[in-house]
């Protein structure tokens, strides 16, 4: 991914460019919510430090070609399908994101769910994120998109956090998942994975003013997207 957004940027390209960031690139932020404005701390992950250089190279391409104009979308947890259940997440292998884990258990693909740590600074131990509906992230884009090509950006390199500014913790989110599917789900708590943060949920007053956009999905409407789209593709 890298290589590719460096063979762009230094084609010196004038279109519009929207770069797919993410939260990781906050790390453990040390206040919730997270705003833009927040440091970008060392990663905890390999996929967050891709995000950050990412961002470097063209924050930085940015500022040497005045004519190039970007933005950042700072995804928080994406989840769910389209309402069309036509298109939706099918993780190759064994999935590294909590809900197609839940879904997959849930449909019987997946014997149990790892519930990593039960003993974070959290109400109930577990940690917590901010699920946001794949379609609510889709809008955003063409929000971002029409903005660049109207020439509305204050500057030619912005960044846009994009969630709900709500946090759910793992315990949360199973649980919902158990209220769409009115089934129980086989998970056990293991111990802690390495690199997982405590806690991240977004501050949204940026992306809700300065765009215009705000998310309109909750967490159950999410799961309930994600869960049909699981029952759909094992049938």
């Amino acid at each position: 991914m890298l290589v590719y957004l460096l063979q762009i940027l230094t084609e010196k390209v004038k279109a519009p460019f929207i770069f797919s960031s993410s939260c990781t690139v906050y790390g453990q932020a040390d206040k919730m919510p997270i705003t833009e404005d927040a440091p970008v701390k060392p990663a905890e992950s390999p996929y967050g430090n891709t995000k950050q250089i990412g961002e470097e190279i063209i924050r930085d391409t940015c500022r040497v070609n005045p004519d190039f104009a970007a933005i950042a979308l700072r995804y928080f947890n994406p989840i769910g399908a389209h309402p069309s259940v036509e298109i939706g997440e099918l993780p190759i292998g064994v999935p590294q994101n909590l809900v197609p884990f839940i879904t997959q258990t849930g449909v019987g693909l997946r014997e149990q769910l790892s519930v990593f740590g039960n003993d974070y600074p959290t109400e109930d131990g577990t940690c917590i994120r901010d699920y946001i509906h794949v379609v609510d992230v889709a809008k955003a884009h063409v929000v971002a998109l029409q903005r660049l090509l109207q020439n509305k950006n204050e500057k030619n390199y912005e960044v846009f956090n994009l969630g709900t500014g709500k946090g759910s913790s793992v315990l949360e989110v199973i649980e919902s998942f158990e209220r769409v599917s009115e089934s129980s789900l086989n998970y056990k708590i293991v111990d802690r994975r390495p690199g997982d943060v405590i806690q991240a949920y977004a501050d949204t007053a940026k992306a809700n003013e300065v765009l215009g956009w705000k998310a309109q999905s909750n967490l159950d409407q999410a799961m309930q997207s994600a869960w049909d789209w699981e029952q759909k593709v094992r049938q």
